[in-house]
């Protein structure tokens, strides 16, 4: 059911586009919005995974540089019977993490300094099993064309600006003239947000879902939600504020909610999420409480879990 309403959902993002070209500039204009969303797909597919990692300043561990992470993830990927992921940590504050790639063979996992120092071993695995839940429901490679979509429509909003500012609402090409200028300078991006928003928040729960099962202790997830989700609206995260398009990608929204782009929040209410987790163990009849104290704070002779 999550599948076929993501599916919907995209289809109606992608429909959003082509109607906003056509608005523009009639069947020309819906045929380069055509070419733009094809291209731009196209470049996110093979590449939006390492620009995402590059903006957030991530750098990759291994079993040498961080054994405890990396072989945490290890187990994770085993029991979700997927390839090991790239793993890399990004030196932040904020506790949270992501995941990212176009496909199993090719994602990589994300987590902040700040996460690794916040949570309990328990509570860590079942974030990083949320976030393999993603990888193997393949939502990244989801979210990844839907940030590019809904990007490109603002770039068409950006274009109806200058268009208008030029006097463009008068050109013979546009659909509805300065109606159609207008439409696709607010109503398209808005509407494009919200549809956004709704299929992230869809691929959340189910990715919460599979991360319990994944770890086996969905009530270690509830209690780090509770945690990161008090913790990051503390915590700025000034790399995903000023890139708010790859805030969808987190377990926990990155954002302050100071400014107006961040009105709409493109993650569920975490306390909803917890109570579908806690319904989600007395399924599974999990009754596990998570360990107290960080997750590296256990007696070992091994570096810490990010070298």
């Amino acid at each position: 059911m999550n599948t076929m309403r993501t599916g919907l959902l995209m289809a109606a993002l992608m429909g959003l586009f082509l109607a906003a070209g056509y608005l523009l500039g009639r069947e020309q204009g819906m045929f380069i919005a055509f070419l733009m969303a094809a291209g731009m797909n196209l470049f996110a597919y093979w590449n939006a995974d390492k620009m995402v990692l590059r903006m957030h300043g991530a750098r990759q561990v291994d079993r040498q540089t961080a054994p405890e992470f990396y072989g945490l993830i290890e187990e994770l990927a085993r029991r979700a019977g997927l390839p090991m992921p790239k793993v890399y940590v990004m030196d932040n504050p904020q506790p949270n993490a992501f995941a990212t790639g176009r496909n199993p063979q090719n994602a990589a996992v994300a987590a902040t300094t700040g996460l690794l120092g916040l949570l309990n071993r328990d509570e860590l695995a079942g974030v990083m099993a949320h976030e393999l839940a993603h990888v193997r429901h393949r939502d990244t490679l989801v979210m990844t064309m839907t940030a590019t979509i809904a990007g490109a429509i603002s770039m068409l909003a950006t274009y109806a600006r200058f268009g208008m500012m030029f006097g463009g609402g008068r050109d013979r090409n546009n659909a509805m003239g300065a109606i159609g200028t207008i439409a696709a300078l607010i109503v398209m991006p808005l509407a494009a947000m919200l549809v956004q928003m709704a299929i992230s928040r869809t691929r959340e729960f189910g990715a919460d879902r599979g991360g319990a099962e994944i770890s086996g202790q969905p009530l270690a997830l509830a209690s780090a939600l509770a945690k990161i989700s008090g913790a990051a609206h503390r915590i700025v995260n000034s790399t995903a504020e000023a890139n708010p398009a790859s805030a969808p990608m987190f377990i926990i929204n990155p954002l302050s909610g100071l400014r107006m782009d961040n009105l709409f929040s493109t993650h569920p209410d975490p306390a909803k999420r917890i109570a579908e987790l806690q319904r989600i163990a007395a399924e599974m009849g999990s009754d596990a409480v998570p360990q107290a104290g960080p997750w590296n704070s256990a007696p070992s002779h091994a570096p810490g879990p990010w070298g």
